[in-house]
């Protein structure tokens, strides 16, 4: 899961670019990188880190140009730690052409040994991005030779993309010359969305609060399959290359990944929140009296939405317990329990007042590893709390997600193969209370307003909690080799990945 962005505009882009990278900084904090075209000619600077961090001074004025594209990486495949796996990527044939993506694919494996044998193109790194970029550039070519490069030349590449590709991916790519080239998988699964500023530039981003926050006004979604060329001109140039699209958003974005402020395939990631903390609230009088319950305590950052809304509906106080570090990272992507448990007491501090002698139930967004949650639980008893419930705004994470979110493996998954009751056991709460699937859909999909002049949804990808997976490509072996290729990070490295750290839009 990453943050991706391209402009193309009649003025500079490099510092609207990194205006809109620290709007997406929240997808993705292991690596930033910004391409500019100036004439002809890329120039690119990418680095591990923070958008802060990875840019100074020197490195903007050295990115010249009124079209550009950027790209916030968390990784989800290849080596989390390799300065060459950054993005953007860059080929030089045809035309020139660099390239972000936001996603993962699932067919990576096959595909680059087909670059290699049928396609006779080099892939140098692990990422699935580089071999992406390298079936878009094929792609091109085969559509462009004897041909000028326009529009339909670029859509038919692009069906061609859509016809090799498995997985989940959204597409920024810059051509030499030519403009700005956007798409979407056939699924919808990440988002993209478009807008445009009173000058007439054009930007295209993860998130509609990339463009609200930089000055653009939200135009629309691209929808699944969709791609969208915008030329040097600004002129936008728009077709459906998918055979059969379907809308089915990752849900897990909605749960926890976006920023509240956003709105993704016209639904309000925020009043989705809200939603699933009044649903969540029945689920809790079916388990726990309100009145055993003394008070409401959000884990932070994303919960809070869910647990004001739980609250109000109980008619139970809302009450702040826990102050976050924001400068120590999240935790359940972070390799050694040791390492895990010591980062939780370091991010996390409780206000013992909120819990001596009370009755304390604990709101979390989701609950993955559960080895946080067991340590959240164990410091509220020390806090002196009486009892200490947990509720999740999210059911059980069953699945390993495939489409561009580093789950952990099965076996790491704190409610594979087991129940709800054996989990409680584990992470030592007094009781525990999950959303169900449907009741999470049902509450997501009322944050959609009827009128809203948007794409249909045809469903959720919701497989960490159900298990289907809306490509239709994934089995037991498939997963087992998508794990192989999960990012290496090292036990006595930081881990600085976008789910390892707080929402820090919250």
């Amino acid at each position: 899961m990453c943050g991706i962005v391209g402009v193309v505009s009649n003025a500079p882009v490099n510092q609207l670019l990194y205006d809109a990278l620290l709007l997406l900084q929240h997808r993705g904090q292991d690596a930033a990188g910004i391409v500019t075209l100036l004439e002809r000619k890329f120039f690119m600077h990418k680095a591990k880190g923070m958008v802060r961090d990875v840019f100074r001074t020197r490195n903007m004025r050295a990115l010249p140009g009124s079209v550009g594209l950027g790209q916030v990486r968390y990784p989800t495949a290849g080596n989390a730690y390799s300065e060459e796996e950054a993005q953007p990527f860059y080929v030089n044939a045809p035309f020139g052409i660099v390239l972000v993506h936001n996603g993962n694919l699932t067919n990576a494996h096959a595909l680059r040994a087909e670059l290699f044998s049928t396609d006779h193109r080099h892939t140098n790194t692990e990422s699935d991005s580089e071999v992406l970029l390298n079936v878009l550039a094929h792609e091109i070519d085969r559509a462009t030779r004897d041909r000028m490069l326009t529009s339909e030349t670029l859509f038919a590449a692009v069906r061609s993309v859509h016809r090799r590709l498995r997985g989940s991916y959204a597409v920024v790519a810059l051509i030499s010359g030519h403009g700005l080239l956007a798409f979407r998988d056939p699924y919808g699964i990440r988002p993209l969305a478009m807008g445009r500023n009173a000058d007439g530039t054009v930007m295209v981003a993860s998130e509609s609060v990339a463009l609200e926050g930089s000055g653009h006004v939200f135009e629309r979604n691209i929808a699944p399959g969709e791609a969208v060329f915008v030329d040097l001109q600004g002129q936008v140039h728009a077709a459906q290359c998918a055979d059969a699209p379907t809308l089915n958003p990752c849900i897990f974005e909605f749960v926890y990944l976006a920023r509240p402020d956003s709105v993704l395939d016209g639904i309000s990631v925020y009043q989705a929140r809200l939603n699933l903390g009044e649903t969540l609230a029945k689920r809790v009088v079916s388990t726990v009296p309100p009145n055993e319950i003394d008070v409401i305590i959000p884990i932070p950052e994303s919960s809070r939405p869910s647990a004001t809304q739980l609250a109000h509906l109980l008619g139970v106080p809302y009450r702040e317990g826990f102050v976050k570090n924001r400068y120590v990272g999240r935790t359940f992507i972070m390799p050694g329990q040791g390492v895990r448990k010591k980062s939780v007491r370091q991010k996390l501090n409780v206000i013992a007042s909120e819990f001596k002698g009370r009755n304390v139930l604990l709101v979390d967004d989701s609950i993955v590893r559960g080895t946080t949650s067991r340590e959240i639980v164990q410091m509220a008893r020390e806090a002196g709390a009486r009892k200490v419930y947990l509720a999740s705004a999210a059911p059980p994470v069953r699945y390993p997600n495939v489409y561009g979110i580093d789950m952990p493996t099965k076996d790491e998954l704190v409610a594979h193969d087991r129940s709800i009751e054996e989990v409680r056991e584990l992470i030592g709460c007094d009781a525990l209370i999950y959303q169900d699937v449907e009741g999470m859909k049902r509450a997501i999909l009322k944050a959609m307003p009827g009128t809203v002049g948007t794409l249909k949804l045809d469903g959720f990808d919701a497989s960490c909690f159900d298990g289907v997976y809306v490509t239709g490509d994934i089995d037991t072996e498939a997963i087992t080799r998508m794990n192989g290729n999960r990012p290496r990070i090292e036990e006595t490295e930081e881990d600085s990945s976008r789910l390892a750290l707080p929402n820090l839009s919250e």
